[in-house]
């Protein structure tokens, strides 16, 4: 029993409280009666740590937050639908839930009391921004690299995960490493994912970034589910800025500050993701998908997924 091991997070010990079960190897096993599922947890040092969570509970539970501490510039690095999935779970499933991570300052993360929710797949990484700045020149940051690392206003960025970024994650969830070993090792797949998302988020073109509320965070992914939701619809700026409350300019502007991509290219990559998932799927042909995504000029639909799969949809159709 490690309870009050040094290296196991309070948040992890307070959710065994309240389950009353006990951490055994830093790693909390749900009780039956309540779901089902596991929570891990590392505290590498005062500066880094991780919080693995894939678990369902019949209900919501709320906790205060004893890792909280507004005096810390803690930076957050949030990765979401990284677990692999079965096939039975995987299917019906919303094609928009792609591997992705969110990346924010601790203005944006300000609660005392979290909310364990019922249904939880992530995998947190927390790591001080100083200790963080500490590594990098500041006479070659870019802006968004400045403003995450001052920590000083509200910022969020949503960053895909590509298959060499999935490949370290699958690493620390499938981590087999001996005890004596598994603090470093994870510890130095934590800072290899954070350099990497860095390095992505150094190649954006922002010349400026604005603080964010979390109206404007709400409001913003409101509008990327919508966008999302109707792929065989292409977004109509001014349709989109009347529903959000917001001047298309400034719309525009905090979408692709938070995405990295513009709305309609954002839109576009996502419809061609879909249109590889229905040709994989093998139930339409080539001209029946591009026809359910909006596209009334089938050679057009094949030079866009030309652009974005490298190869044309029938020639991609033939490979599965």
């Amino acid at each position: 029993m490690d309870t009050h091991d040094s290296t196991v997070p309070l948040v992890l010990r307070k959710l065994a409280d309240s389950l009353g079960t006990e951490i055994k190897d830093r790693k909390l096993e749900i009780p039956a009666r309540f779901g089902s599922g596991y929570c891990t947890g590392f505290i590498f040092n005062e500066y880094i740590r991780m919080l693995i969570s894939n678990y369902e509970l019949n209900d919501n539970i709320n906790i205060e937050n004893k890792d909280f501490n507004p005096s810390r510039r803690m930076l957050f690095f949030k990765f979401q639908n990284v677990f692999p999935k079965d096939k039975t779970s995987s299917e019906g499933k919303n094609r928009s839930d792609l591997p992705s991570v969110l990346i924010g300052t601790s203005r944006i993360n300000t609660d005392g009391v979290i909310a364990i929710h019922s249904n939880t797949a992530t995998i947190n990484i927390e790591i001080d921004a100083e200790y963080l700045s500490g590594m990098f020149l500041s006479s070659h940051q870019s802006p968004v690299l400045q403003g995450l690392l001052k920590n000083a206003q509200p910022f969020l960025f949503e960053q895909m995960i590509h298959p060499a970024l999935q490949h370290v994650v699958d690493e620390i969830i499938s981590d087999h490493t001996e005890d004596v070993f598994k603090l470093y090792f994870l510890r130095l797949k934590a800072e290899e994912l954070i350099c990497r998302l860095l390095i992505e988020l150094e190649k954006r073109d922002e010349q400026q970034v604005y603080a964010l509320n979390l109206q404007d965070i709400k409001t913003i992914y409101q509008i990327k589910e919508k966008i999302l939701r109707q792929l065989e619809n292409p977004p109509v700026i001014k349709d989109l800025a009347i529903e959000s409350g917001m001047s298309p300019t400034k719309l525009k502007r905090l979408f692709k500050q938070i995405f990295g991509n513009s709305i309609f290219s954002y839109y576009q990559e996502f419809r061609m993701k879909e249109a590889a998932f229905l040709l994989k799927d093998k139930r339409y042909t080539v001209s029946e998908v591009g026809y359910m995504l909006g596209f009334t000029n089938l050679s057009h639909f094949s030079k866009v997924f030309r652009e974005h799969l490298g190869m044309k949809p029938k020639q991609y159709s033939m490979l599965y």
